[in-house]
């Protein structure tokens, strides 16, 4: 692994978004899959906080001495930082693993889609980043298409506000994340590495008060052994590896573009979810999909 941006040996592969921000994707996919695998074996907020636990561990051993070099620079930025953890890892988590309570690996990575139309629509309100009239038709046919798998085809569902509480969730969960790589743009001149480990921090002390919370209500379940085996890959996959990955991509093409790699974790999540735990397929989902994947393939389009 990389312990910076600027490091010879990994120039190669270093410098190839389109390929790291699709491996982000792969694993997110993944996530998905290992949230619904962990109904059962350990509680959402445990999950939460362990995971960090597991990936502040590691980057303890090795990202301590980018952390260092760093400091000076993080260390007037403290708060943002901790924020950006808060809102990027900690609170999206835990809505995502809420949400896996509720609702299937398919929806919850066809929810995720959402994510990039939120940035596109944040990047305006704060940066005045100019939205033109397809990346319009984009959004409204991307949330369109969300709307279809909330509803699981059925628009009385829309109508009475019957929606899946899951997939409220993990809609909440990706206004989060939305704003998690809004928030990249601002982001300290230090290396990916310093900058995640900082965040990672954060998240960790951040999820505490929520298992604090779960155990008080007496919702805690410490993990299972399959539990465990699950929190691994989570921990050292979609925690650690994704997210550096992630924000070398936003630094490498910027958050518009990056969060549009996003449109990716909803097929792989898809079928992932039918291949792994074998969750039907059903039609709503291919039209969710096509419309989710066609809205953000029209929201990228330079000219409207």
């Amino acid at each position: 692994m990389a312990s910076s941006p600027s490091v010879p040996a990994a120039s190669g592969l270093w410098s190839r978004p389109y390929l790291l921000l699709a491996v982000t994707a792969l694993m997110w996919g993944g996530n998905a899959v290992a949230g619904r695998l962990a109904v059962g074996e350990v509680s959402p907020m445990a999950l939460t906080a362990l995971r960090w636990v597991i990936a502040v561990a590691v980057l303890a051993v090795v990202a301590r001495r980018d952390l260092v070099a760093a400091w000076p620079v993080l260390r007037p930025r403290w708060a943002s930082l901790a924020l950006f953890g808060t809102m990027g890892f900690t609170a999206f988590n835990a809505l995502f693993y809420l949400a896996a309570h509720h609702t299937t690996a398919v929806n919850l990575g066809i929810i995720q889609g959402a994510i990039p139309v939120v940035v596109l629509v944040g990047a305006y309100l704060l940066y005045r980043t100019p939205i033109r009239g397809l990346q319009v038709v984009g959004v409204t046919v991307t949330l369109v298409g969300v709307a279809v798998v909330a509803a699981r085809g059925d628009l009385a569902v829309l109508a009475t506000l019957g929606v899946n509480p899951g997939d409220a969730y993990m809609l909440l969960a990706s206004v989060f994340y939305a704003g998690y790589t809004l928030a990249l743009r601002n982001r300290p001149p230090v290396s990916g590495l310093a900058l995640f480990t900082a965040m990672a921090l954060a998240a960790c002390v951040s999820s505490v008060p929520l298992v604090v919370y779960e155990a008080a209500i007496g919702a805690f379940q410490a993990p299972t052994l399959k539990g465990w085996l699950i929190l691994l890959y989570i921990g050292l996959f979609p925690s650690l590896l994704s997210q550096i990955l992630f924000i070398r991509g936003v630094e490498l093409i910027g958050p518009g573009r990056a969060g549009l790699f996003v449109n990716l974790v909803p097929v792989f999540a898809a079928l992932l979810a039918v291949a792994i735990l074998g969750e039907p397929f059903r039609w709503y989902h291919g039209v969710a999909l096509t419309l989710v994947l066609g809205g953000i393939w029209l929201a990228e389009q330079r000219r409207g």
